[in-house]
């Protein structure tokens, strides 16, 4: 497993290359999730590679492998990009396509907005139109945070909350970790600010993603985005399921030009 101190803190990742690999990929895995989990274990690391990707993967700060700190300060929206910005550096790849997926989507963006001329093409998974909805009120008084700082899973009424509490015991994850890292000050992504990126964009997400909402609608607020729905996935099914495989293929390939022409 190889790690590099970035800004501070150990990160874990890993780097696989085919012999004279075509371009390069970096994936960004979500919430309590991993790069192993995330990734690999899901088949995307053998379906890139197959298409001679150099594939890197990165344990987000506070995930996985990679360091872990208590103290909400130690995270953010510009610090988990300036770490991947800071992995790139250290592996001396200039532009790669950057795939994010649900909390990895927002790791992208911002990665995007304070370096564009880092990123080929920009895809964003588990993600939709929710995203500048304004936070709700849970209607039991519970946060991801609360959720993370349970005793016991059970007591959780939140099903979506339960669900991502008990995969972060799955993955034996650092609660105290993740909690801090949901209290994380991270300003809003300006919808002005990203409709200024000149890059491909691809939006994907499940049709019954109630977290993310219509992909498409995320999708007009880039110059050159694509939104793509897939049928008969949700939020924790869709990352390893072949429709999401094959729409960021396709995407990659530039088979979607035709059939999704850029939102004017």
């Amino acid at each position: 497993m190889p790690t590099v101190t970035l800004n501070g803190a150990e990160i874990a990742y890993d780097d696989i290359a085919p012999p004279a690999p075509e371009r390069t990929i970096l994936l960004l895995h979500g919430f309590a999730s991993n790069r192993n989990e995330g990734w690999k274990r899901t088949g995307w690391y053998q379906g890139l590679g197959r298409r001679g990707f150099r594939v890197i993967a990165m344990d987000q700060r506070g995930h996985g492998e990679s360091g872990k700190f208590h103290d909400p300060a130690d995270y953010g929206r510009e610090v988990l990009a300036a770490d991947a910005l800071a992995l790139l550096d250290h592996l001396g790849v200039r532009a790669p396509e950057v795939f994010g997926y649900s909390m990895g989507t927002r790791t992208a963006m911002q990665m995007a907005l304070d370096a564009p001329e880092r990123v080929n093409n920009l895809m964003l998974g588990g993600v939709g139109g929710k995203l500048f909805d304004p936070p709700r009120a849970n209607e039991h008084g519970e946060s991801i945070v609360t959720a993370m700082n349970a005793e016991d899973p059970a007591a959780i009424r939140t099903e979506f909350l339960r669900s991502f509490r008990q995969f972060a015991d799955e993955q034996g994850e650092d609660r105290r970790a993740l909690a801090a890292f949901s209290q994380a000050a991270s300003p809003p992504l300006d919808p002005a600010a990203l409709g200024r990126l000149d890059m491909p964009v691809l939006v994907v997400a499940g049709a019954g993603d109630d977290l993310a909402g219509d992909p498409e609608a995320l999708a007009r607020v880039f110059p050159h985005g694509r939104g793509v729905t897939l049928p008969g996935c949700d939020h924790f099914s869709a990352i390893p399921h072949a429709a999401l495989k094959a729409a960021v293929f396709d995407f990659l390939d530039g088979m979607l030009d035709d059939d999704f022409p850029p939102f004017e």
